[in-house]
C-alpha cells in the first residue's frame, strides 16, 4: 500500500488531499509520460453525488495499475512508497495524472 497525496479536489473520494474511496485504478495502459496516465477512480463532485465509499480519508491505499510501463508497477499494482495524484479542477479522468510514474 502506497502513501498517497491527491491534488483533485474536484473528486468526490477527495478530502484533504487524502482518498475515501479505499483503492483506485491508474489508467495509461501504454503510457511513457505521466501526463499519459489517469485516475480512472475519478469521480467528479456534485450536489447529489455520494461523496465517499469509507467514512474517513485513508493516507495509504491500495493501487491496481495499467501503467506496465512504470518502474514502480509489478503485475499491476504498484509499488511505490508515495504516490501523488493530480489534476486540479478535472471534470473527468483524462483530466488527472500519476505525478508518480517513471518509466521504467
Amino acid at each position: 500500500m502506497a502513501e498517497l497525496k491527491c491534488g483533485v479536489e474536484n473528486c468526490c473520494y477527495n478530502q484533504e488531499c487524502c482518498c475515501c474511496k479505499g483503492d483506485i485504478m491508474v489508467g495509461g495502459k501504454h503510457a511513457d509520460v505521466s501526463k499519459d496516465t489517469c485516475c480512472e477512480s475519478f469521480s467528479q463532485k456534485s450536489s447529489d453525488s455520494y461523496t465517499s465509499s469509507l467514512n474517513h480519508p485513508s493516507v495509504t491505499i491500495s493501487i491496481d495499475c495499467e501503467a506496465t510501463n512504470c518502474m514502480h508497477n509489478s503485475n499491476y499494482k504498484c509499488y511505490a512508497e508515495h504516490v501523488d495524484i493530480r489534476g486540479r479542477g478535472a471534470s473527468n479522468c483524462i483530466e488527472t495524472e500519476c505525478a508518480t510514474f517513471k518509466e521504467a
